[in-house]
């Protein structure tokens, strides 16, 4: 089943670039409309178990936490490390 849309473009849009980079959408409790979570699952990234994000429903400013939530997948020490290791 497919996971259901962000109401705001710009986070959508960033979820989705970053679900093509192997990142996971789950959905969230509480407050979180979801979370995020980095395809690596290594013990050694910097959270522990899971690299994870939590994406707002209703943020202040979509486009500043689309942005953040991208900056921090893109910065993930594992995936880096595992890019590298491809070339």
């Amino acid at each position: 089943m497919a996971r259901k849309r962000h109401t705001s473009k710009e986070i959508e849009a960033v979820l989705q670039e970053l679900e093509g980079l192997g990142w996971t959408v789950v959905e969230g409790r509480g407050h979180a409309w979801g979370l995020l979570r980095c395809p690596a699952n290594s013990k050694e990234c910097r959270c522990g178990e899971f690299c994870q994000m939590s994406v707002w429903s209703t943020p202040k400013d979509p486009q500043r936490h689309a942005n953040k939530l991208r900056q921090k997948a893109l910065a993930c020490i594992k995936l880096e490390k595992e890019h590298e290791d491809d070339g």
